[in-house]
């Protein structure tokens, strides 16, 4: 079992990605998403552990409702980061950014007040970790296979990034999953 997560400030790259490594279907659609099971208390640590969330413009304009983030349990400021505020559309915890990541990261910590960034955008997510910004990664692998969509990370012709396991007795193992079709 993992251990909780604890809020203490992180920039945390979250998500549920499909067994085939993406976070969203053609044009950011979740509808994969039903029917999904996670852990019972996993919204909730996430709901109390979270101070602000950082997005991205396009993810932003497909699913423009700050309320559903982990069903409506988080309230909080969400960032959308966006080459053009101008002509986004204004709405009540949202704040359109037009600056460079790091500087939507420090602008996120400052507002999540000692707790957890969570960074829910694939491209924003690369440029932070390619900047050294990411504190983790906290994936939930869904037993499904898109086949297209939104990849979490893609960087064709870029280096390899190794990660150290979290919770693990060998934190370079390989994790282990299992499933059949149906």
């Amino acid at each position: 079992m993992l251990e909780p997560r604890i809020a203490s400030g992180k920039v945390l790259w979250h998500f549920t990605m499909s067994l085939d490594g993406f976070v969203a279907g053609p044009g950011h659609g979740m509808d994969w998403m039903g029917g999904i099971t996670a852990r019972p208390d996993l919204i909730d640590q996430y709901a109390t552990t979270t101070g602000a969330v950082l997005g991205g413009r396009d993810g932003w304009d497909a699913c423009p409702d700050p309320s559903g983030i982990y069903g409506g349990a988080w309230q909080g400021p969400l960032f959308v980061l966006t080459h053009h505020p101008e002509d986004a559309t204004p709405t009540e915890g949202v704040t359109f950014l037009n600056c460079g990541p790091a500087e939507a990261v420090r602008i996120g910590l400052e507002a999540a007040d000692g707790k957890n960034l969570e960074v829910f955008s694939p491209d924003i997510g690369r440029q932070l970790l390619e900047l050294g910004l990411i504190d983790e990664i906290d994936l939930h692998i869904a037993p499904v296979l898109l086949g297209d969509g939104i990849r979490l990370y893609d960087n064709p012709g870029g280096t390899p990034i190794r990660l150290h396991g979290l919770g693990q007795t060998d934190p370079f193992a390989v994790a282990d999953v299992r499933y059949k079709p149906i």
